[in-house]
């Protein structure tokens, strides 16, 4: 019977404490209102920037992902992620070249596929049209196979136009919307450098990236044959990627590479290697103390603004003590225990904080349609947040009541009846 009357006097209290809650925020709404403003402020910007970071977070390692987790990238420079980057030891190795490719394909027994590949800036005209300094990315065959895109109109390069530098182009959404205005791109020719290209295919809109350069929306994809004509292979920066069969591991991969490129160089046991072999991996682990770096920042930052918050419910909450002195007393001298007047008050405060919680993730709801809607920043409300706001709202509330409730369950009944409020 014990645990069915503990339910009762529960069920008594928040009954109660939700009557005195809703009569005190009636009676002073302006009082309340401020009071809430903080919590709901506070709940904005933490969970706000929580959301904002989701999204970046997601967008950095979804563009990571279509690099290809398993993909080894041979450079002449390696990624470099914090710390100091002699620079000075890699500036005068030589780039990755079409040979170097053969020779992996040929001598390499760990190799599922690899791509040769370079990127350059050059104007770009259609008739009257045109667009200064786009990227021209130049590719061998096997490309398709390491990362992955889809064709929206038209079709990609056959392997006999890739081996043959032929002067035909797969082009990026973004970039045939911009150069063509509506007309259809396929069969029709631009110019690139003074070089007369064919369109074959567009390519399907990816958005936004948080690489730039890994997005084809602005991209204009031509065979490596081709670019040749255009520019020097050995001024651009070219790289070439090679991606695992699936029993191999990258750092098998990775092994074999080194010695197929040494023995290809004719490097001696003593000296350096003079290419850089690169890998998601490298990037992902700094950017996961970035990311934690930046999650510590964003309690900061919404760790103040919670904390005045708390302060606003408590002080309605001493005040709301005050008001109810007289009824208190009134309460504690027909029988009512500490514990009863200690979570009446303590329900209430939680409640005020919740509803101040509620509201500033309906804000940050509303926000991030918005700017869903009207940008190309993909942010939403998780589920995990909105269980965070919560959460904290209902601790800060807990923690910002306690002491009012305390003091209100101590009052003695005879002066708490006699007291003027």
């Amino acid at each position: 019977m014990k645990p069915l009357k503990s339910i009762i006097i529960l069920v008594k209290v928040a009954r109660e404490s939700f009557a005195f809650a809703y009569q005190s925020i009636s009676v002073n709404r302006t009082r309340t209102f401020l009071s809430l403003l903080g919590i709901t402020i506070g709940i904005f910007a933490i969970i706000s920037v929580f959301s904002i970071l989701d999204a970046l977070e997601k967008n950095v390692r979804d563009s990571l992902k279509s690099l290809g987790d398993n993909v080894v990238y041979v450079q002449k420079w390696p990624w470099g992620m914090g710390g100091e980057y002699p620079w000075w030891k890699y500036m005068n190795r030589p780039q990755p070249t079409l040979e170097d490719l053969e020779e992996i394909r040929s001598k390499s027994i760990l190799t599922s596929v690899a791509s040769f590949a370079m990127q350059f800036q050059s104007l770009i005209r259609y008739k009257n049209n045109s667009v200064p300094n786009s990227s021209i990315m130049a590719i061998t065959t096997q490309y398709e196979d390491i990362r992955s895109f889809d064709i929206e109109n038209g079709r990609y390069f056959s392997p006999f136009e890739l081996q043959a530098g032929r002067n035909v182009a797969v082009i990026g959404n973004t970039l045939a919307s911009e150069l063509f205005l509506g007309i259809n791109p396929i069969g029709q020719s631009v110019k690139i450098g003074g070089h007369k290209v064919d369109v074959i295919g567009v390519m399907k809109k990816e958005g936004k990236s948080a690489f730039d350069d890994e997005s084809h929306d602005d991209l204009i994809i031509v065979p490596v044959g081709f670019a040749k004509s255009i520019v020097d292979l050995r001024r651009v920066g070219p790289w070439i990627m090679v991606k695992p069969i699936e029993t191999a591991s990258t750092d098998d991969l990775i092994d074999e590479l080194r010695g197929i490129l040494r023995s290809f160089r004719r490097l001696k046991p003593i000296e350096d290697d003079d290419f850089s072999l690169n890998q998601i991996s490298m990037l992902k682990q700094g950017l996961d103390n970035i990311f934690g770096a930046i999650n510590l920042g964003g309690w900061i930052i919404g760790g103040f603004s919670i904390l005045v918050g708390g302060f606003g419910i408590a002080n309605i909450m001493f005040v709301s003590v005050k008001e109810r002195t007289n009824i208190i007393g009134i309460q504690k001298a027909l029988g009512a225990k500490n514990y009863f007047i200690l979570l009446q008050f303590l329900y209430e405060s939680v409640l005020l904080s919740i509803i101040g919680g509620v509201i500033g993730l309906l804000v940050i709801f509303a926000v991030t349609l918005l700017v869903s809607n009207f940008t190309e920043f993909k942010i939403s409300l998780t589920a995990a947040n909105v269980i965070l706001g919560l959460t904290i709202s209902a601790v800060i509330g807990i923690v910002s009541g306690f002491a009012p409730a305390w003091s209100a369950s101590r009052l003695n009944p005879v002066e708490a009846i006699n007291t003027k409020s």
